[in-house]
């Protein structure tokens, strides 16, 4: 009789730990209120920028300053809430192939601005070249 009631707890105890591993794969799959946030968010880091751009309050640099920082952080928002980025997802090689990411993104568009800069600055015609011809 203890050998059948020993059995039974086992079982409930592993029956127990399955339903803890489907809590934890419906939770990595996002619910209808973390999709609502994610959208809300979305929704306002879209709108803000957009009526900074509309109304003219601030000067272009400062404004193109927030865009690009609202943009930042609406990809976060999205990472998280919508294609479920976190520590635990894929044993953390989500969170590494994202890093990767950001740094190559931050390569390449640092690299660009900088070339854009200068390539305006040294190859624009100056007074002294629109007296030679």
């Amino acid at each position: 009789m203890s050998a059948d009631l020993h059995h039974t707890a086992h079982d409930h105890a592993g029956h127990g730990h399955d339903d803890h591993d489907a809590h934890l794969h419906e939770e990595s799959h996002g619910s209808y209120k973390s999709y609502f946030i994610g959208f809300g968010l979305s929704v306002i880091l879209t709108a803000i920028p957009f009526w900074l751009v509309m109304t003219r309050t601030l000067t272009n640099q400062a404004t193109a300053l927030i865009i690009m920082a609202f943009a930042a952080v609406q990809m976060v928002v999205h990472m998280i809430f919508f294609l479920h980025m976190n520590r635990r997802a894929e044993g953390g090689w989500s969170i590494m192939a994202l890093i990767f990411t950001i740094v190559i993104v931050g390569i390449a568009l640092s690299g660009s601005l900088w070339v854009m800069y200068h390539m305006n600055a040294n190859m624009m015609p100056t007074e002294d070249m629109s007296q030679m011809g």
